[in-house]
């Protein structure tokens, strides 16, 4: 399933998918390549994300570092338990612009 722009919000959300595997990275990948030229930025909602793997980690880290480059805004919102725990014991919390958090599940 594409991760798709919500479009009634005025900057761009792009929400990620229940389970981010590899087969899903390309899809974030070109739908972070599409919102790059968005002055206000990259706003990634990590609500509906039940199990995330490493190449979604890896382009998250990496839009995360373009945008920081460029000055834009990086935000990623309501991120679900699973997502912060494989976050966390990633080691990738600070990385990725979130607070590091002890998650009792």
């Amino acid at each position: 399933m594409p991760i798709q722009p919500d479009a009634a919000v005025a900057e761009p959300l792009l929400c990620l998918p229940a389970i981010g595997s590899t087969a899903t990275a390309e899809d974030l990948r070109d739908s972070l390549l599409a919102s790059a030229g968005h002055e206000d930025g990259f706003r990634i909602d990590a609500s509906e994300v039940e199990a995330i793997g490493q190449a979604v980690l890896q382009i998250l880290l990496a839009a995360r570092a373009d945008a920081q480059a460029s000055g834009v805004p990086f935000e990623i919102l309501n991120p679900s338990t699973a997502f912060l725990e494989r976050v966390n014991a990633c080691g990738l919390a600070s990385a990725l612009g979130l607070p590091e958090e002890e998650i009792h599940p």
